[in-house]
């Protein structure tokens, strides 16, 4: 596994929060964050139903600079 860590949210002062990775194996965006209730859960299953092996993550909008970097490292892999 080639997991390059991107950075995390940018509010924090220590780990055990959102984050983001680029694993140039298997060819994917990996994030950390944090898990929705169950109401959010659903409306969201009633777009895209979730497998088993699924699962969703809630991130603040201060990340998406480290998402579009992980974006801009993912295409130059």
């Amino acid at each position: 596994m080639a997991l390059r860590f991107i950075g995390i949210d940018p509010n924090t002062n220590s780990g055990n929060c959102p984050a983001v990775w680029v694993d140039d194996s298997t060819r994917e965006l990996v994030f950390q964050g944090w898990k929705p209730d169950g109401a959010m859960e659903s409306a969201c299953a009633q777009d895209s139903p979730l497998l088993a092996s699924e699962g969703i993550v809630r991130l603040p909008y201060r990340m998406v600079e480290l998402i579009r970097k992980a974006c801009d490292a993912a295409e130059g892999a």
